[in-house]
C-alpha cells in the first residue's frame, strides 16, 4: 500500500494496541502514551485515515501471513517442513502443546487488528469528515474485522464441543477483562463474519477506482470473494450455504471491475507471469499482501533455497513432497510454475541455472515465487536488502479469482449441480482438456494443483471435506539424490515424512495459545 505513517500513528498504535498479561486488556487498555490519547485523537481526517492505515501493520508481519497462518498449511500434505526444527516438525505432527512461539501471535495479533477496526467502527461516523471518505474507511474496517475472524474461526472454531472464537465489538470492546466467552458454535462467528463482509461490501469502492496511492486497501471484491469463501466453509455444517457461496463468487465475476484469469491462450507464459510482480493489481489478484523492497510478506524468502546457492539468504522452508508433484497431469504447465525439480532449467540473479540442492529434504521447491530472483543484480530493486527480511516486489496471493472460480465450482457440485463451466475455465487457462460432470475428486484435484504453496489452505481443506484422517495416515515422500550438487544425479523415492495419527474429533482445530487461555480465561479446544 502505498501510504505513510507518521509518528502520530506511531503513538497512536502503542496508545491502542498495547499487549499485556491480560488477552482482553488488548481491547481495553487504553493508557495515553506521549501527548496523544484515545479521547483527543479522533479529530480530524487525517486522525481518521491514520487509524484506518494502522489495520494494516500485521499483515505483513512475519508470525502472520509470511510464516504465521503458514505453518498451519505446512501440515499438509502438500509439503514438508523443509529444515529439521523440533518445534515447526512438532507442529506439522499435531504433537503441539499450545506454548509453540511459531503459532502463537496469529491469534492475539489478528485481535489487535479486530481492536483497531472497532475503534474506526466507534468513532469514524460521529466525525465531521468527507462523507465518501467516511464510508470508504468504514468499508475497510468492517472488512479488516471479518477477514482476521474468517482465519480465527476455522482455525479454532468449530460447531461441537469448543464452540466459536470470542467476538469482540465496538459495543462490547471496554467490557471487563477477563469477561469475554466462547459463542456455542463457529456458525455464530461465520454469521458475524458476513454482516460484517456485507457492509464492507456495500460501503468500499471497486478496486479499479482507487487511485495507484491507495492500492492495498480493502476493496469490494475482496469483501465479495471472502463473503463466497466463508459461505462454502459454512457449507461443512449447513449444506443451504453452498448456493451462497455460488451468490457471491457471481458478484465477485459480475461486480464491475473486470475481474479475470489472466488468460492469453498461452499457457506456459501465462502461469508463470501469473505469479510475479507484474501482475501485483491485474485482475486475477483479489487479496494480497502487498509487498516490496522495504517489507512485507516473507514467504519468497522462507520458500527460497537455504542461503540462495550463495546469493541470498533463502530460509529453506516448505518444501512440495513427490506426492504434490505427482499429483499434476503431466501436460500441466503449472507443475513446473509452482515446482523445481532437479534439473528442470530456471533463471536466478540474471543466470540460466538447473536447479539441484544439498538442502532440500524432499528434492525439489517450489518455484511460484522465484519470478524476481530472477533479475539481473535483483537486490535493492526487486529483492529486499536485508537478508533476514527476504520480501520482493510480489505481492503474495491470499485470494486469486481462480479461488473464486473453483469456489463456485465446488458449491454447485455440493448441491448436485453441474460445476463444470468455472473449474473448466481454471483448466484452459492451463491447456488441459476440459472435464464433462465434473466431481468432487476432480474439485479436489483442480483446486489442489491450482493453488498449491498459497495461503488457500490445503490442510483445512482436507478437514472440512473429512479427508484429513486418512491423507494424513499415509507417509510423504521426496527424491533423494545421490550426488546433490548434481542435477543429473538419479534418485530413489524415500519417504521423507512418516505417516501421522490425526484424531479428526480434536485435531480439525488448533489449540488456542495457552498464554491466551491463561490470561481471557475462555476454554481451551478439547482433546489436545
Amino acid at each position: 500500500m502505498k501510504k505513510n505513517i507518521n509518528n502520530k500513528i506511531i503513538l497512536l498504535l502503542i496508545c491502542l494496541s498495547i499487549f499485556s498479561t491480560s488477552c482482553s486488556d488488548d481491547f481495553t487498555n487504553l493508557e495515553p502514551k506521549g501527548n496523544i490519547s484515545y479521547e483527543n485523537f479522533w479529530q480530524s481526517q487525517q486522525d481518521a485515515i491514520e487509524a484506518t492505515n494502522s489495520m494494516y501493520f500485521y499483515m505483513k508481519d512475519e508470525d502472520m501471513f509470511s510464516r504465521g497462518f503458514f505453518w498451519f498449511i505446512n501440515a499438509s500434505d502438500d509439503m514438508i517442513t523443509g529444515r529439521i526444527k523440533a518445534e515447526a516438525d512438532n507442529i506439522k505432527n499435531f504433537n503441539i502443546t499450545g506454548d509453540e512461539g511459531y503459532i502463537y501471535w496469529m491469534y492475539p495479533q489478528s485481535y489487535k487488528i479486530i481492536r483497531r477496526a472497532n475503534d474506526i467502527i466507534r468513532n469514524v461516523p460521529a466525525m465531521d469528515i468527507d462523507e465518501n471518505l467516511k464510508n470508504r474507511l468504514l468499508g475497510e474496517a468492517y472488512f479488516m474485522r471479518g477477514f482476521h475472524y474468517f482465519w480465527l474461526a476455522h482455525s479454532y472454531g468449530d460447531n461441537g464441543e469448543n464452540g466459536g472464537v470470542p467476538i469482540i465489538t465496538e459495543e462490547n470492546m471496554d467490557d471487563e477483562a477477563g469477561s469475554y466467552s466462547r459463542p456455542a458454535s463457529v456458525i455464530e462467528n461465520y454469521s458475524f463474519i458476513v454482516e460484517d463482509l456485507t457492509k464492507a461490501a456495500d460501503l468500499l469502492p471497486l478496486f479499479t477506482e482507487y487511485n495507484t496511492e491507495d492500492y492495498g486497501r480493502a476493496h469490494k471484491d475482496a469483501a465479495l470473494g471472502y463473503l463466497a469463501k466463508t459461505y462454502l466453509y459454512w457449507g461443512q455444517y449447513d449444506a443451504s450455504k453452498f448456493d451462497l457461496a455460488v451468490k457471491y463468487a457471481d458478484a465477485v465475476t459480475n461486480s464491475g471491475s473486470g475481474r479475470a484469469l489472466i488468460d492469453t491462450d498461452n499457457p506456459d507464459e501465462d502461469y508463470r507471469l501469473l505469479h510475479s510482480h507484474l501482475n501485483n493489481w491485474t485482475s486475477e489478484y483479489i487479496w494480497s499482501v502487498d509487498s516490496g523492497v522495504d517489507d512485507g510478506s516473507k514467504l519468497p524468502g522462507v520458500m527460497l533455497e537455504n542461503k540462495g546457492w550463495g546469493k541470498y539468504n533463502g530460509w529453506g522452508y516448505y518444501t512440495p513432497t513427490e506426492e504434490l508433484y505427482e499429483e499434476f497431469e503431466e501436460e500441466d504447465p503449472r507443475r513446473g510454475v509452482t515446482i523445481l525439480n532437479f534439473g528442470d532449467e530456471f533463471k536466478y540473479f540474471g543466470e540460466t541455472r538447473r536447479y539441484q540442492s544439498e538442502n532440500s529434504l524432499s528434492g525439489f521447491q517450489f518455484n511460484k515465487y522465484m519470478y524476481e530472483y530472477g533479475m539481473e543484480n535483483p537486490v535493492g530493486t526487486y529483492l529486499n536488502t536485508n537478508g533476514d527480511n527476504p520480501t520482493t516486489t510480489y505481492n503474495v496471493p491470499i485470494l486469486r479469482y481462480a479461488e473464486i472460480l473453483l469456489i463456485k465450482s465446488e458449491a454447485l457440485i455440493m448441491q448436485g449441480k453441474n460445476g463444470d463451466t468455472p473449474l473448466n475455465a481454471v483448466r484452459n487457462r492451463a491447456g488441459l482438456p476440459l472435464i464433462s460432470n465434473a466431481t468432487m475428486e476432480d474439485l479436489k484435484h483442480e483446486r489442489r494443483v491450482e493453488l498449491a504453496g498459497e495461503f488457500a489452505n490445503r490442510h483445512f481443506d482436507l478437514v472440512r471435506w473429512g479427508d484429513a484422517q486418512e491423507v494424513y495416515s499415509k507417509p510423504l515422500h521426496g527424491r533423494i539424490y545421490e550426488d546433490r550438487s548434481n542435477p543429473d544425479s538419479p534418485y530413489t523415492s524415500e519417504i521423507v515424512w512418516p505417516a501421522r495419527s490425526f484424531d479428526p474429533s480434536s485435531m480439525h482445530v488448533w489449540l488456542i495459545p495457552n498464554r491466551v487461555i491463561e490470561s481471557s480465561g475462555i476454554p481451551q479446544n478439547k482433546g489436545w
